[in-house]
């Protein structure tokens, strides 16, 4: 092979973008959340809110547990406000854009 024609030959390491049989039914489904979002009322957004944070939680301490089996319900309890507590330090860290 020449060097042209390495040229003309298509990259390996460009990819397309994966593509679903399904992305349409995802993108409408995405469609129909966004807009039922923007029905809600500010009251609505703020309940939901706690819940997806409770939520987010439950999943959090699923994982610590898994990943401590030794570790007490309390124990989980810590490590998980120790995280919380890290990512408020992170994010203030990123609002002040300073290293910690």
């Amino acid at each position: 092979m020449s060097g042209d024609e390495l040229k003309d030959a298509p990259s390996t390491t460009e990819k397309e973008p994966f593509r679903s049989e399904f992305a349409p039914l995802i993108d409408e489904l995405y469609r129909e959340e966004v807009l039922e979002a923007r029905r809600m009322s500010a009251e609505e957004k703020f309940l939901l809110g706690e819940e997806l944070f409770n939520y987010a939680c439950s999943i959090t301490l699923a994982g610590i547990r898994s990943q401590n089996p030794e570790f007490s319900d309390e124990d989980c309890r810590r490590e998980l406000e120790r995280r919380l507590e890290l990512r408020d330090r992170m994010e203030l860290q990123d609002r002040i854009g300073r290293p910690g």
